[in-house]
């Protein structure tokens, strides 16, 4: 599979379908039997990946995965409940119109996870569904005042589960705050990477979709950004020169 294609947006009913078996994409899904949408819907006021784009993609999934295979879509959201945000947002009838499993990453079954590879974290306690799983990051491209830029990488916050990262008094995953978030990404990424990336930059004319980092670099050119200029593509760019090949992490389930 190529490492990423980019083609102008005219529709998601139309574009997504097209670029995916552009890309061979048929292939890859049927190589695995549990596959995760990760859409990005970090609360009511940030910039969430449409509900529309998410079924698109969704329904060319089950179109061409294996038939033992399980799709989720997973979700994490960030100070507030996951559940009435997928619900806010069309995720759940989304999920009733295909009879699949929507996961809040925020209270599913987690796993220790440690790795040379973290900057500031001891370990982290990660979604076991993800370790497991082929994920999909289905970010809505914008530029964002915390991280400079949302996209399929920093989609990946999501998955600190915040009854772990959430502040004592708060909602907020305040844990993850206590240094600059690329820090935070970093370390979530060396738990595992996204296998693959649908970005939705439409409001910039294009659908991307390949491997996370290198669509990351395209996704910054459409905002009109150097992608070198983005702290957190930099960062990753030093720290995992081979990407999206990591070190084998040591993963630890609690007591």
């Amino acid at each position: 599979m190529a490492k990423g294609v980019s083609i102008k947006f005219k529709s998601y009913t139309e574009t997504i379908p097209k670029l995916l078996d552009l890309i061979k994409m048929d292939q890859e899904l049927k190589k695995h039997d549990k596959i995760v949408l990760k859409p990005s819907l970090r609360n009511s006021n940030s910039q969430n990946t449409s509900v529309d784009f998410t079924d698109a993609v969704l329904n060319y999934c089950l179109a061409n995965k294996n038939p033992d295979a399980k799709i989720f879509v997973a979700e994490g959201s960030d100070g507030e409940d996951t559940l009435e945000v997928f619900e806010k947002f069309g995720y759940k009838n989304l999920a009733e119109k295909y009879s699949i499993g929507i996961i809040d990453l925020n209270n599913t079954e987690a796993q220790e996870v440690t790795s040379t590879n973290f900057m500031k974290f001891d370990s982290i306690m990660y979604p076991k569904i993800l370790l497991d799983s082929f994920v999909i990051s289905l970010p809505k491209l914008s530029e964002d005042s915390e991280i400079e830029m949302q996209s399929a990488l920093s989609n990946m916050l999501g998955a600190f589960p915040a009854r772990y990262y959430k502040g004592l008094f708060s909602k907020d995953k305040s844990k993850i705050r206590r240094w600059p978030l690329k820090f935070s990404l970093n370390d979530i990424l060396a738990c595992k990477m996204p296998d693959f990336t649908l970005i939705d930059a439409s409001e910039q004319g294009s659908i991307l979709a390949g491997m996370p980092f290198d669509m990351d670099k395209q996704a910054a050119k459409l905002l009109g950004k150097e992608w070198r200029a983005i702290q957190y593509l930099k960062l990753i760019e030093e720290r995992f020169p081979e990407k999206p090949a990591l070190e084998p992490n040591q993963v630890k389930t609690p007591e």
